[in-house]
């Protein structure tokens, strides 16, 4: 283990809130080894931003790690060329352009779907019944994998985040993540065949197109699904109860004084669905008098990084005219998140305009939940609306 200075956390406490403690480390020990989570977590912004850059001491690549063991090898688990020649592999799926002209319209008819099929309830929780239809509609697109109902796409894909978030072991908790990727491939078999005879821009289909060894195909499938729907669709319900509990802000939005887009980098940056990104340490390395071994795990906290009061004022608070550019809340390494350009069409160019556009007079019915430090995002939005 590295010689970083010890912090104690209860998991249970840092899990529904992680930011009281964040605070703490980045003032005593912006260092620190958590030994509740057998790791080294850096929690300043310039340490994750600089380090997340120098993959041969913070690796990517982690054999043992229960990503690779659960899900497979996936590009996030590659570090160099090999990272390299699977991202541009996949690119054609989610360039900027084949978002603006193949899935923003498949986005735009998904969602105005679901809010057809929600706005006669008159209220609801914004979580199961808007948001996470409209992210999984999304991501079946995206993948390929279009017969998956939208429900067990949510199933599986919180599965899979359940089972690499395992740290302690619960067998249950392995055993219902195995579940889930088998249900992933079974899906993919069902495809395959029909994109082979008529390709398309989705992801199964352009992996295929570019002779992708099937099992980098299906790991990259299971981690575009791992990260493709729990974090938007915690995104969209949590940016809707951000701008619900400050109504200035909402019409600040609403009247264009701000960009949609504006408002959901802020919601990144100050709740971050992706709160850490792991890795493996390749070689021994001191860093502001830390020394690393071989081996060791350390965190990059990006949801630590995203309030580091050094880099953005008064970060506790949500703030829609906020500069985010220093935020690292999709990355800042060649780990960037591929799918950056599509999660911010689907959340700020479709969902949260044609939310406040369709339905009228959105109110909390009470205060939403929030919980997770690897991933975090709103348990529960519990809204009512006006009935169309």
């Amino acid at each position: 283990m590295s010689d970083a200075p010890i912090y104690h956390i209860d998991p249970a406490k840092f899990w529904a809130d992680p930011y009281s403690d964040l605070a703490n480390m980045r003032r005593d020990a912006p260092i620190a080894y958590v030994p509740e989570l057998n790791a080294t977590l850096l929690t300043k912004r310039d340490d994750v931003f600089v380090q997340e850059k120098r993959t041969e001491v913070f690796s990517s690549k982690q054999p043992g790690g229960l990503m690779t063991l659960l899900m497979g090898e996936n590009m996030m688990r590659k570090d160099g060329a090999a990272h390299m020649a699977e991202r541009r592999a996949i690119f054609p799926t989610v360039s900027p352009r084949t978002v603006r002209d193949v899935w923003k319209a498949q986005f735009e008819a998904a969602t105005g779907a679901v809010l057809d099929r929600i706005g006669a309830r008159g209220s609801g929780d914004l979580v199961t019944d808007f948001a996470l239809p409209v992210a999984a509609e999304a991501l079946k697109a995206i993948t390929g994998l279009t017969d998956m109902p939208y429900l067990e796409m949510d199933r599986v894909s919180q599965g899979m985040i359940d089972g690499i978030s395992n740290h302690a072991g619960d067998p249950a908790i392995e055993a219902h993540c195995h579940d889930c990727t088998a249900s992933i491939d079974a899906h993919i078999d069902a495809r395959m065949p029909t994109l082979k005879a008529k390709p398309d821009l989705s992801l199964l289909s352009v992996a295929m197109k570019a002779d992708m060894p099937e099992e980098q195909i299906r790991a990259n499938i299971k981690l575009a699904i791992s990260g493709g729907q729990n974090e938007p669709r915690d995104a969209i319900a949590g940016t809707i109860a951000a701008l619900l509990d400050h109504p200035d802000q909402l019409q600040m939005a609403l009247s264009g004084d701000v960009t949609w887009l504006a408002v959901f980098e802020e919601y990144a940056r100050w709740m971050s669905p992706i709160g850490m990104s792991p890795r493996r340490i390749a070689r021994r390395d001191t860093i502001n008098g830390v020394t690393f071994e071989p081996e060791d795990r350390a965190f990059l906290m990006f949801g630590s990084a995203n309030r580091d009061a050094d880099i953005f004022d008064a970060p506790e608070r949500f703030d829609v005219t906020r500069d985010t550019a220093k935020a690292v809340s999709f990355g800042a390494g060649p780990h960037f998140c591929a799918g950056a350009w599509a999660s911010r069409c689907l959340i700020a160019e479709v969902a949260l305009p044609m939310f406040f556009e369709r339905l009228k007079s959105v109110a909390l019915s009470e205060p939403a939940i929030f919980g997770g430090w690897a991933f975090r995002g709103p348990l529960s939005v519990k809204a009512k609306w006006l009935v169309q």
